[in-house]
């Protein structure tokens, strides 16, 4: 796991689960939990996640159920020097390519400031029977 520094945020704490090792292999047609503690250094009234698959440089977007920080456990309006807790889900779909790829995990705030920002690597994969 690595966490970006952005200058707005300080990561506690980053669970994905289940990743017992990395890569984190993801299997196609699961979904995973994604726990981000974090303290803002900014006030926002409001946040909202972008989630990339980076691939050969290339940020490609990778769609989450709910984008709203407000909707995903942070109690808005957010408050400089206060802690959260950011709760998520990554689906993994089934017609997504089997590939190593690093996933880029933002949580931007109303004036499009880093709330926090982290990369973890992933393996996507067909499921074992």
């Amino acid at each position: 796991k690595r966490f970006l520094s952005s200058g707005f945020g300080v990561i506690k704490e980053l669970n994905v689960s289940p990743c017992p090792t990395q890569p984190c292999k993801l299997h196609k047609g699961q979904s995973y939990s994604v726990n981000v503690t974090f303290t803002s250094n900014v006030s926002s009234q409001g946040s909202k996640a972008l989630v990339y698959g980076i691939l050969m440089g290339v940020a490609v977007p990778f769609p989450i159920p709910e984008a709203d920080g407000c909707k995903s456990g942070i109690n808005c309006p957010i408050q400089q020097g206060k802690t959260y807790s950011y709760l998520n889900k990554l689906p993994v779909k089934n017609e997504y390519p089997s590939i190593k790829v690093m996933v880029k995990w933002q949580l931007l705030g109303d004036k499009k400031q880093s709330l926090f920002c982290w990369e973890i690597p992933v393996q996507i994969e067909v499921p074992h029977l």
